[in-house]
């Protein structure tokens, strides 16, 4: 039971993601794609540490241990 909910969860959020990545390459949409979250993102720094770039990387790092590490 908790495991469809949990699984059911996910695919809503990957369901809203996707839907809110449409409509941000609509035309004239003023939401930001992913890509250009990213991009933002990675130009974060403080002073000459690109805090954006390790925040990014350990993003994905924690993405991959706790779904694609078995």
């Amino acid at each position: 039971m908790m495991r469809a909910l949990a699984i059911g969860g996910f695919l809503v959020g990957l369901a809203l993601f996707g839907l809110v990545e449409w409509l941000a390459r609509r035309e004239g949409s003023r939401i930001p794609t992913l890509g250009e979250v990213c991009a933002y993102v990675m130009r974060y720094e403080v002073g000459p540490v690109p805090v954006g770039r390790i925040g990014l990387f350990g993003f994905w790092w924690w993405v991959g241990w706790h779904f694609l590490a078995r």
